[in-house]
Formats: C-alpha cells, structure tokens, sequence
C-alpha cells in the first residue's frame, strides 16, 4: 500500500464542532442503503451498485453555493477519475431535485446530483453528516466497495472544501485491495 494513503482506517474520530454533526459511520462497517431522485427526479438506489462499482458518495451543503460549485466542477472537470467502469460518483444535499436540474444544466453536471430533501436530510442523517443547527449536510465525503462496505470517511465543516486527492488515493486502495484478494483467489 502506497505511503499516505488513507486505507483501511479503522476508526474515525468522534468529529464534533461541526456545526451540529458528529459523524457516526465508521469504515468497515455496512453503508446505509438508501433510495433518493437526482436532478432529473429519477430514483438513485445505493444498492444497484452492488456487485459492480464502488460508490464516491459526495455530501455537500446546498446548490448555487462557492464552495459546493468549487467542489462539484473540480469532480465534473476530472470526471473519469469519478466515473468510469470501476466508480460511480454520487453526490447530495438537501436542495429539491429542480434546483439540482436548473443547477446542473447551468453547471453541465452529468453525474448524479441527489435530493435528500424529504424528508429532510434522512439520508445526510443516516450518514452522520446533518448539521442539524443548519438544516444542511456537512461535507461529507464516503467510499463504499462493491460488498457496500465503507472503507474511506471524512467530514468538512460547511465551509471547508474538500481535498479530492484523497479521494483519489482511498479509490486507488479499495481497487488495489481488490486485485490483491481477487489475485489470492
């Protein structure tokens, strides 16, 4: 495994002073499944994933912001590392599913943009990442393997952008993990 590259962690610290969340999810253990609409107010399912990609599962604060466009254009601008054959990027908030398509098209976001919206952040919950002083989803940033197992986690405050590098690196460990065991086999 390459010097500095977060994978396995095995605990995440209790992260408090997030404006009201404290991330509960710890690597290795079971991602929640969940079913929301993306911009096009289709349903997105975490488990039709499954079996056949890992999941870069993106939270962020609200549409129309700096920081979240900074952040969802540095993924559209580097999509393939994000989406390709191997990963399936999935990024939410609580904006309703037509804010995500008038932002999307302004944006030309073609990755999934979901609405965690109603009820109100149950998915960002779910995660650990609501910021329930806020009403929005902290940064949150997830990587779950094909078993739908969490093996990357971090967490941002709203107004903390993310380094996607270490996206990169927790990606390239769960494939890397992958072809050893498959290699054992």
């Amino acid at each position: 495994m390459p010097v500095g590259v977060p994978f396995p962690i095995t605990h995440i610290p209790t992260l408090p002073d997030r404006r009201g969340a404290t991330m509960t999810i710890e690597t290795g253990t079971a991602a929640p499944d969940f079913t929301l609409p993306d911009q096009r107010n289709q349903p997105v399912r975490l488990s039709d994933f499954a079996g056949r990609r890992d999941v870069l599962l993106v939270f962020f604060p609200l549409a129309f912001t700096a920081v979240c466009e900074g952040e969802l254009c540095a993924v559209r601008d580097n999509l393939t590392d994000f989406l390709n054959d191997q990963v399936q990027v999935l990024t939410v908030s609580v904006s309703p599913a037509p804010v995500h398509a008038a932002w999307a098209a302004q944006e030309r976001f073609e990755f999934p943009i979901l609405s965690d919206f109603w009820p109100h952040g149950a998915v960002s919950t779910a995660y650990g990442v609501f910021n329930e002083q806020m009403g929005i989803a902290n940064r949150g940033t997830f990587v779950i393997d094909r078993e739908g197992i969490v093996r990357f986690a971090e967490m941002n405050g709203p107004r903390d952008a993310r380094d996607q590098a270490g996206w990169r690196r927790a990606l390239a460990a769960v494939y890397d993990a992958r072809l050893t065991a498959q290699s054992k086999r």
